[in-house]
């Protein structure tokens, strides 16, 4: 029997951009306990962020995420677990209130073409 392999549209309501986002994550774990903590964004978007946690929580779980270069807090909800090839656990979440600007920046909206650079013309003496 083979696997069928099928491609998926871009689902996202904006582009994600790598960027690097110094990160404390707070929330509680299945038997109620709080914890706390210390990651890095992956990659965002206006409407979450992936990075990686250590900790275990569940796909619908709320989370608090601190942007630890603002002091700005955002509640969020886990949308998807990835567990990468090295062991590390990827959590994506999206913002339960989106219309804030958490990461204080301009997101370009999906289908945009990048803007291009109109070479230098050579001026002929």
């Amino acid at each position: 029997m083979s696997l069928l392999h099928f491609r998926c549209k871009e689902r996202r309501r904006t582009l994600r951009v790598a960027l690097t986002v110094p990160l404390t994550v707070r929330g509680k774990t299945d038997s109620g306990e709080k914890f706390s903590a210390q990651t890095h964004s992956q990659s965002v978007n206006r409407h979450g962020a992936l990075f990686q946690l250590e900790e275990i929580v569940l796909v619908g779980q709320t989370l608090i995420l601190l942007n630890d270069n603002t002091s700005q807090s955002m509640e969020c909800r886990v949308v998807s677990i990835h567990r990468a090839r090295d062991g590390k656990q990827y959590i994506g979440v999206e913002f339960i209130s989106p219309e804030t600007n958490f990461w204080h920046m301009q997101f370009p909206i999906p289908g945009a073409k990048p803007l291009r650079r109109m070479a230098p013309t050579k001026i002929s003496a």
